[in-house]
């Protein structure tokens, strides 16, 4: 686990410690000391803590005039028992919501697991958005039939063309043009 590191080409056109609108503003990086685990296993020091035991995640690009935010994720979610998506609602997503932003892309090749509960915390999220769109991008599939056995595939938007493995070659603007075309596509 702990070679497994966040995106890091798009530091040159986004930094989340340097953005005064990030959760994460002003946070700083020691990539030599690892003191977050999860279940015992040591990650990148370059992951951010949400306030889970299981899942971390990194900001990699927020455009506030477009809307949109990019977010990889870690670990495995668990609303069973951690009630992960309370705490990431909570703890991020609501901050980035006051700033504007309405259209979440979410990447989650490295969840290792998901843990279902109501899908409460998802709905809010979903009617706040408004005109936004929630995307699930490269989740494993087993996450996804997980995600759908909770009803979560109402609220988000996952697998078929979401699974985009050439994603780290893209630019994030062409990024997403590339994922908000697929969802338009599906909207309509």
């Amino acid at each position: 686990m702990h070679d497994i590191e966040p995106y890091y080409n798009w530091q040159k056109y986004y930094d989340s410690s340097a953005d005064d609108r990030s959760p994460f503003y002003g946070k700083e990086y020691n990539h030599d000391v690892y003191s977050e685990t999860i279940y015992g296993y040591y990650i990148d020091p370059a992951w951010d803590s949400i306030g889970s035991e299981t899942l971390f995640i990194k900001i990699l690009y927020a455009d506030y005039d477009l809307g949109y935010v990019v977010i990889e994720f870690i670990g495995e979610w668990n609303d069973t028992l951690n009630n992960d998506i309370m705490t990431l609602k909570r703890n991020v997503l609501e901050l980035l919501l006051k700033e504007g932003i309405n259209k979440f892309i979410l990447i989650g090749e490295n969840i290792m697991n998901f843990h279902g509960s109501d899908d409460s915390y998802y709905e809010e999220w979903y009617e706040e958005i408004e005109d936004g769109w929630i995307a699930a991008v490269n989740f494993p599939d087993f996450v996804q039939r997980e995600f759908s056995r909770y009803h979560l595939d109402q609220y988000m938007n996952m697998g078929g063309t979401l699974q985009i493995d050439n994603w780290r070659t893209l630019k994030p603007s062409i990024f997403y043009e590339l994922v908000s075309g697929l969802i338009q596509r599906r909207l309509n």
